[in-house]
């Protein structure tokens, strides 16, 4: 950085074919009607193995032409060059090369903790395998955001603007009680971890989370989440809350109702779960109100930070809040 000229020209003209000769790494420009889109390679690790790695022009990204590339550059590398595997390596938060990763059928692997070299410093990497007899195509489900609005609230994205009034919420004493597995000190850290780790449930197919705003100011005012969707999404559990300011105005009601019509008018669920601990009061009258029933004990079910106690199981199935819906 800055990135010239010449350093775009000793890529082109001396990097890129001397990775070719000598066996390396396996360049290529993508092209669309003779418009340059970007560059994407394969590094040959030997023994039948490659890393592949790809970067875009602004100008082409979100057309799918870079899939499409990359697609072929796969199929040439298994074809062409016999290999076996290849290995797909990303800084951790880079959910756009991720998801794309996801759409050409690469196996999420898990983290690699300091591995990839960024500007001076070893970064966190994300890292996923493609086989050569593997399918093309996602193994799991991506679960695409959404938001959702009414009952006086917006349900949205977490964004990192939102870190502040997280540790002010889960730096209070009455959350703190009830949430006994919160990180302490809770600290922005903390919080930032929390927030970037909300698109990785929609990643997994595990679930959703939403940041719980005002629609006027568009403030923090909780957080929501429907979380260990099934594969077959028959099940889920919701989970939530409250931002101490919002308290007793009926905002968590009606959030946990918007992420109860998602789930059964739009995800097709059939049952939603949620547990609260037995003195919860204020958590499970935030159930009742929308429905939700109480089905049984689970000892010791919950978490607190005084220690465990017995956790209340809620449940409601979608035939039951369809008719508690209908006009």
């Amino acid at each position: 950085i800055p990135y010239s000229h010449a350093d775009a020209r000793d890529f082109i003209l001396g990097f890129v074919p001397g990775a070719w000769e000598s066996d390396t790494e396996w360049g290529f420009v993508v092209e669309v009607e003779g418009r340059y889109c970007g560059h994407i390679t394969l590094r040959n690790e030997g023994s039948r193995r490659a890393e592949i790695a790809y970067g875009s022009h602004p100008w082409v990204r979100g057309s799918g032409h870079m899939e499409h590339a990359l697609r072929m550059l796969l199929d040439w590398g298994f074809r062409e060059k016999d290999l076996a595997t290849v290995i797909w390596l990303a800084n951790v938060g880079n959910w756009a090369s991720r998801r794309v990763a996801w759409r050409l059928g690469f196996s999420f692997e898990g983290t690699l903790r300091q591995w990839l070299p960024h500007r001076g410093e070893l970064r966190d990497a994300w890292a996923g395998t493609l086989l050569a007899a593997d399918p093309r195509e996602p193994r799991r489900r991506w679960i695409d955001e959404a938001v959702l609005e009414g009952g006086g609230v917006r349900l949205r994205a977490f964004r990192e603007e939102d870190a502040a009034r997280v540790v002010e919420a889960c730096r209070d004493e009455q959350t703190r009680t009830w949430l006994g597995d919160l990180p302490s000190p809770y600290d922005e850290e903390a919080a930032l971890s929390f927030i970037r780790g909300r698109t990785g449930l929609r990643a997994r197919g595990d679930g959703l989370s939403w940041a719980v705003a005002d629609p006027e100011t568009d403030e923090l005012l909780g957080s929501v989440g429907l979380f260990d969707l099934t594969d077959d999404l028959a099940y889920g559990e919701v989970g939530y809350w409250t931002h101490p300011q919002a308290r007793g105005r009926g905002v968590m009601t009606a959030a946990v109702g918007l992420v109860l019509e998602h789930a059964f008018g739009t995800l097709g669920l059939q049952r939603v779960k949620a547990y609260a601990a037995r003195d919860n009061a204020a958590s499970r009258r935030v159930l009742e109100a929308n429905g939700l029933t109480e089905h049984g004990v689970e000892r010791l079910g919950a978490v607190l930070a005084d220690g465990r106690v017995d956790a209340v199981l809620y449940d409601i199935l979608r035939g039951e809040w369809a008719r508690s819906t209908r006009p």
